[in-house]
């Protein structure tokens, strides 16, 4: 049975349709958010860091970031992207990083350092990138859970 350690919700601001998140600690994040991002790429994996490619341009994502104490179960109903990487930390903390404002404000605390699975399912990309280009900025139109947990 799956344990759910620490759940919050986010609002990440996105920008050039993408935002990332990567190890606290900046100074052991080989290549930092921004560099080497990958256009069109939904879910990206980079060493201490990994990348989501957003369907809308500027808009307020809503983010819900789960931390569990095992593999949790797979998430309910159909995606319209989810993709699966591996995350290392040194500090067990995670920064969430957008492209116009750098690091954010947002900080999820993993517990421990280590290897981490993390899951990303996203719902909501056909109405964001319908929203963004007739009435420029949404608000929590584009949805994603995101799932961390001990890689064994």
């Amino acid at each position: 049975m799956s344990e759910l350690l620490r759940r919050e919700v986010l609002d990440v601001e996105v920008a050039f349709r993408g935002f990332g998140f990567q190890d606290s600690d900046d100074n052991v994040v080989p290549v930092p958010f921004g560099d080497d991002f990958e256009w069109g790429v939904f879910l990206q994996e980079h060493e201490r860091r990994f990348d989501l490619f957003s369907a809308g341009h500027t808009h307020t994502a809503s983010v819900e970031v789960k931390v569990w104490a095992n593999e949790p179960p797979g998430p309910p109903g159909e995606w319209d992207e989810q993709g699966e990487v591996d995350f290392e930390t040194t500090t067990g903390g995670v920064a969430v990083w957008t492209m116009t404002l750098g690091r954010s404000e947002h900080l999820i605390q993993l517990g421990k350092p280590g290897w981490w699975r993390v899951r990303v399912g996203c719902i909501g990309r056909d109405e964001v990138e319908r929203v963004t280009q007739a009435q420029g900025v949404a608000y929590g139109v584009e949805k994603y859970v995101i799932d961390f947990w001990p890689k064994a």
